[in-house]
């Protein structure tokens, strides 16, 4: 890696404050006075890296940004991601690079970077926290730790900004009684770390983020850990695809992950499905890939299935493990949705209607009202909703169960493999009503997100993401 700039931040600054760098997917031929020129208007840039390789000193079309503050590094990231630096080029990727300690990066969606941890006074009400934290941004929603027993305050709270700018300017900015401090995910023992943030009062570093590469200090910092992972993963990761591989392509693809030593294409002439070998030099690049990658689909539509492959195997056992986990993971899945739509209904609805043999109401901490009937599927569609579930997708029938009672639905239905999905309304006020009912709720035990779905125009236009 070479850096651009006249001089080098040490280890120590590049993560204070914390979230203040930017990772950047650009063009190979893109120069730093671009670069510069069009990330600039966000704040102080402090440098500016351009990874090269180390043999031909070609750039490998990704760059680290450095801002001054961490809300300029977010805004940043929400303005120019799927932008084009210049006319006839590629749209980029902008990412929060990751601290140190780290092992990810993060993206606009991430909600390590836009909920934020903070000490109130025990007279607050959620009211009046959204009273003082507003002035920083959209709030989606603020919340309270209670005592479970005797239901008061323990004067801790969450704020939940609807972009991660809004998030860091709210702890810059902050009056500093508040202590704001980016919270732990929910699936992480979030409470434990923060109260002993406040009782130690110590300061931690907040989770940061970014893609790993040799060269970076958290690309280095991962490897450490590397021993404590090698007894469940490999160097070794075997792919998989419905398409047979270019190895060309394929090598290309893997190759954004630096270590790859070799790639093996292999295709089984009774389906023409794709199988290949990927052996990096570390099993940190090899986690990394697999944590990108899976998934990932190449070419678009095609999904790739990257799993570890034991040191030491030979490709005799590549088609067998491949096959035993993919039919795991379906009938996982299919169990998991039908086990859900069981405990809800004997019976799927009818059409038109809703089944008589109905046995238990969603819960849900939205207040739903009460049903109506769909209306005919051959009807004009006035409205779509764009549905994000968390962790996991609901069934169908327990979404049109929710999404009917706002009437004028049409059709809800699920994307294979996301963890989206799409409402259709014959009528723009009742789509309305269920994003102002449902977004931010939770229901059976999934946290909704319900906004308005792009255009198909504009959904045709966009871009493959590759996170």
């Amino acid at each position: 890696m070479e850096e651009s700039s006249g001089f080098r931040l040490s280890a120590e600054c590049l993560d204070e404050p914390p979230n203040s760098r930017v990772f950047v997917v650009l063009g190979k031929d893109t120069g730093e006075a671009l670069i510069r020129e069009r990330f600039a208007p966000f704040g102080d840039i402090q440098n500016i890296w351009l990874l090269r390789d180390k043999r031909t000193n070609e750039s490998r079309g990704i760059a680290f940004i450095k801002f001054a503050r961490s809300s300029q590094a977010c805004r940043a990231m929400e303005e120019m991601h799927g932008r084009s630096l210049a006319p006839d080029t590629k749209p980029i990727k902008v990412f929060i690079a990751q601290s140190r300690a780290s092992g990810s990066h993060r993206d606009v969606e991430d909600e390590e970077l836009t909920r934020i941890f903070v000490m109130i006074p025990k007279s607050y009400t959620e009211e009046d926290l959204r009273e003082k934290f507003k002035m920083y941004g959209d709030i989606e929603y603020c919340s309270i730790i209670k005592n479970k027993t005797t239901g008061e305050s323990k004067g801790l709270g969450y704020v939940r900004y609807l972009k991660p700018s809004q998030a860091a300017r709210a702890i810059e900015e902050c009056d500093r009684s508040y202590r704001a401090i980016l919270a732990e995910p929910k699936n992480k023992s979030s409470e434990s770390f923060e109260h002993e943030y406040y009782s130690n009062n110590t300061k931690q570093e907040p989770r940061g983020n970014t893609l790993l590469f040799c060269g970076q200090p958290e690309f280095c910092s991962f490897e450490k850990n590397e021993s404590k992972m090698q007894e469940s993963v490999s160097k070794r990761l075997s792919v998989v695809s419905r398409l047979p591989f270019v190895q060309e392509q394929l090598f290309a693809l893997f190759d954004l992950v630096p270590g790859l030593e070799y790639c093996d294409v292999q295709r089984d002439p009774h389906t023409n499905s794709g199988y290949a070998v990927i052996q990096y030099s570390t099993a940190a690049s090899a986690i990394y890939a697999k944590y990108k990658l899976h998934g990932f689909e190449y070419p678009p539509g095609n999904r790739l299935t990257v799993i570890f492959l034991e040191d030491g195997s030979d490709s005799s056992d590549l088609i067998r493990k491949m096959a035993t986990q993919l039919v795991t993971a379906h009938v996982s899945s299919v169990l998991r949705n039908n086990n859900a739509v069981v405990q809800q209904y004997r019976t799927p609805p009818a059409f038109g209607g809703i089944s008589g043999s109905q046995l238990l109401q969603p819960q849900t901490d939205a207040i739903l009202p009460p049903h109506k009937k769909k209306v005919p599927p051959d009807t004009c569609v006035k409205e779509r909703l764009f549905i994000l579930f968390h962790p996991h997708p609901l069934p169908v029938n327990v979404l049109e169960d929710v999404f009917c009672r706002f009437g004028h639905l049409i059709k809800v239905y699920l994307v294979a493999g996301k963890n989206v999905g799409y409402a259709k309304f014959a009528d723009r006020a009742s789509a309305s009503d269920a994003i102002t009912a449902l977004h931010g709720k939770v229901v059976n035990g999934v946290r909704l997100k319900v906004r308005l779905a792009d255009s198909p125009t504009e959904e045709s236009n966009k871009r493959q993401r590759t996170y």
